[in-house]
């Protein structure tokens, strides 16, 4: 009888803002979502919640189901995801990648393993060499314990960054294809399709890529818009060649702190089909130059806070069916941002012909109010500048306690009401990109007229039955694509500095020098950190 084959898999997924000055800790990710065993196994079953409060069905449940439907057996070790903050402690990290790596090491014979990983994540007093990240170190901890020839699937957001070691150290990548991402289960079901026929020996896949000294481009980097949109029906039709297994394209999180960021690349083809990887690598190429070409096209100008009301308060009849959004787009929460900014809030407070709602952090506040107030009263609060300092303003008001209560993921929560705005006050993460945030506080969605977000492009979707009109607002903050220029890059990059080629800087990423790790020890490998 033959024998079943048997995969591994699991996720260690954060994006950082390495502009924050929130580290994220081990509770950050289980707060949010920390599970593995038979608890990750049964969150990927169809009729399962994998990712509660965030996806239905994401990467490991595409996986996992695409799986089941081939009649492999598989091995879950763990899931952790956390609200993209700051960098992660280097115990953290340690902490995560070590556990992953001990269910690994227990796991029996196995046949592939599948990583659900971001390319985005920067860790804290974690020195690495320029060509490695920390998602090619945490593939290097698990072929330490797999062994090289073993078979290994990563699935990466498009807002990742490539380098060399991930590219040598996977045995195939695959990207979301979609922004706003709508394809998490997808990438995962292909990841375990292309895994399969790899250890079935019915494919062997072969990467090229290119990578490009470019942060910011493509207008606003939407899949099914100009000026992507051609680029991602190009990478459609490619898929149709028969040689052809999976195209990416990588159009980065700016705000990492990774010296070698840029857009990228990568197809991967079947060395079967395409010896050699000639046509992935001409293919590769090609997809590069249409990235370069759209690369003045930078995100659109936003409005300041008196803009976006007045526009608001035009929209009149509009907002008798729905209601007017709000990116907050200098403290985007999905983009690492602490969520404390207060310089939106303050004009909406004045703004007493328009109902709105809005969301804050601050942990301690919210602390204050459950141990001295009960709903009804009314509190003078301070607003603020608590998280980060040095960034934003400090605002007083006057204010009636709403509501006190406590949800999944942002943990306790306040309700403020001051003049017409009511403001949702959370201990944990603003990430405000549904209307589930609002109603999870006592808010009905239906009946505001402003609704203020955390998120650049998700909230489309989720809005879309009673959005009327979106406002994307200029504030100040670590989110402005403009902030990330302030970090430390190895080379020009564009827009920031003046680039006139981009295969000079390509052809020296993809020839770094192999450096020896400065950051693992055997106790780390083994899961003992």
């Amino acid at each position: 009888m033959r024998k079943k084959l048997k995969l591994a898999f699991g996720r260690i997924n954060q994006e950082t803002n390495a502009l924050s000055t929130v580290l994220t800790t081990l509770d950050d990710f289980k707060a949010t979502h920390f599970v593995d065993g038979a608890d990750l196994l049964h969150s990927c079953e169809r009729s399962a919640t994998e990712l509660k409060s965030m996806f239905k069905n994401a990467e490991l449940s595409g996986f996992v189901q695409q799986a089941k439907k081939k009649d492999v057996d598989v091995v879950p070790l763990l899931s952790a995801w956390a609200v993209p903050a700051g960098p992660l402690t280097r115990a953290c990290f340690d902490t995560l990648v070590g556990g992953l790596c001990a269910k690994l090491a227990t796991a029996g014979h196995l046949d592939g393993v599948y990583l659900a990983l971001h390319g985005a994540m920067n860790v804290q007093d974690l020195p690495l060499p320029l060509e490695q990240s920390p998602e090619s170190e945490i593939v290097r901890r698990v072929r330490l314990v797999v062994g090289d020839a073993m078979p290994v699937a990563v699935s990466l957001d498009l807002h990742g960054n490539l380098c060399r070691s991930l590219i040598e150290q996977c045995t195939l990548i695959q990207a979301y294809q979609t922004n706003p991402h709508r394809d998490h289960a997808a990438v995962g079901a292909r990841c375990a399709r292309l895994l399969i026929d790899t250890v079935a020996g019915r494919i062997r896949p072969v990467m090229a890529w290119r990578t490009l000294p470019m942060i910011l481009g493509g207008g606003n980097t939407l899949d099914f818009l100009p000026p992507l949109r051609g680029i991602f029906s190009r990478m459609k039709a490619l898929e149709k060649d028969e040689r052809v297994l999976g195209t990416s394209l990588f159009t980065v999180h700016p705000w990492n702190n990774h010296h070698e960021l840029g857009w990228s690349t990568l197809v991967v083809t079947d060395a079967l089909r395409d010896p050699d990887a000639a046509f992935a690598d001409v293919a590769a190429d090609e997809l590069a130059r249409r990235a370069w070409d759209v690369r003045h096209q930078l995100p659109p100008n936003f409005k300041s806070p008196s803009e976006a009301i007045e526009r608001a308060r035009r929209r009149r009849l509009l907002r008798k069916t729905g209601v007017v959004v709000f990116s907050d787009a200098s403290d985007v929460v999905s983009a690492g941002s602490a969520g404390e900014n207060t310089l939106l809030l303050e004009p909406l407070i004045a703004a007493t012909d328009l109902v709105s709602y809005a969301t804050l952090r601050d942990p301690s506040l919210v602390d204050t109010l459950f141990k001295t107030t009960h709903a009804g009263e009314f509190v003078d609060v301070t607003l603020g500048q608590k998280l980060d300092p040095t960034r934003g303003k400090r605002l007083t008001a006057h204010a009636k306690v709403e509501r006190l209560g406590s949800v999944h993921a942002v943990g306790r929560f306040a309700v403020l009401r001051i003049n017409s705005m009511h403001l949702v006050v959370v201990e944990g993460p603003a990430l405000a990109m549904r209307p589930s945030y609002y109603k999870d506080a006592g808010l009905d969605p239906w009946k505001a007229d402003v609704i203020v977000v955390k998120n650049f492009f998700p909230f489309l979707l989720f809005f879309a039955p009673l959005l009327r009109d979106v406002v994307f607002v200029r504030t100040a903050g670590i989110t402005d694509f403009d902030a990330s220029f302030a970090l430390t890059f190895a080379a020009p990059v564009h827009p920031r500095d003046r680039v006139e080629d981009w295969r000079p800087t390509d052809k020296r990423r993809r020839s770094l020098p192999r450096q020896k790790t400065a950051s693992s020890s055997t106790a780390e490998h083994q899961g003992i950190a």
